[in-house]
């Protein structure tokens, strides 16, 4: 592995119940690189995401981050090293305020009851503040997370993986089911989040994957079909085959 690369997957293979999900597959990040994952459903997408979390153990190969093997650690050791992940549905406490959300992220608590005792430091409250400008809910601070539209929540969800400071955040279908202004205000997000951390993003959206502006990598049956920009992936006859030929 080279030493710039922040996450390196070498031959990585995974089976389930005689289906090989991940088919040898590597794939290389460099630090400060946003990255979009792309390809049909069944392709190794989730899979991927999961093996680079520890939820899933590849059979064969290595995923390298910061130098450590994530395949011999759990997905709590995984996070603290600094990966964050953001499934599909966004999971925010509905019955707390925008802000209190935060809160809970930033001391790294899982229990809402856990708010009752906590004391916010001055520190704290700037680090809120700066989150709240970057997903956009300054103006909903103090309204409950319930209330925010399906777009809201999920810029809220990704805030509060923010504000634990992750060094690579992976993104899941972000935008499925948001309104186009939506999706587009959150092509903005990423790019904006981008400037200070790495990020993997896997959608489905090619308008969402343009607007995002990034290398391109298409999985295929487990492993990498093609790479490049959006154009080139898009008019490669594979991706074509893969993508129309079915």
């Amino acid at each position: 592995m080279s030493t710039d690369t922040l996450l390196d997957l070498s031959h990585v293979s995974v089976t389930f119940d005689g289906f090989r999900a991940i088919n040898d597959l590597s794939l290389s990040l460099m630090p400060g690189e946003m990255r979009a994952i792309v390809g049909p459903n069944g392709a190794g997408k989730t899979t991927m995401m999961d093996i680079i979390t520890g939820k899933t153990r590849p059979d064969t190969g290595v995923v390298r981050f910061h130098d450590h093997d994530l395949t011999k650690l759990d997905e709590p050791a995984i996070a603290r090293l600094g990966i964050g992940r953001k499934f599909q549905k966004p999971t925010v406490f509905e019955a707390l305020t925008v802000r209190d959300n935060l809160l809970l992220s930033l001391k790294g608590l899982r229990s809402p009851f856990a708010l009752l005792f906590a004391r916010k430091t001055n520190e704290e409250a700037d680090r809120i503040e700066n989150l709240l400008r970057t997903i956009r809910l300054g103006s909903s601070a103090d309204d409950l997370a319930g209330g925010l539209s399906h777009g809201q929540k999920q810029w809220l969800e990704i805030g509060m993986l923010l504000g634990q400071e992750p060094d690579l955040l992976l993104v899941d279908e972000p935008v499925a089911g948001m309104t186009d202004a939506e999706t587009m205000e959150t092509a903005d997000l990423l790019r904006e989040i981008n400037q200070t951390r790495s990020v993997v993003v896997v959608e489905h959206d090619m308008e969402f994957v343009r607007a995002l502006n990034v290398k391109v990598t298409v999985l295929h049956e487990g492993s990498v079909l093609a790479e490049g920009t959006l154009d080139q992936v898009s008019n490669d006859p594979r991706v074509i085959e893969v993508y129309l030929g079915r």
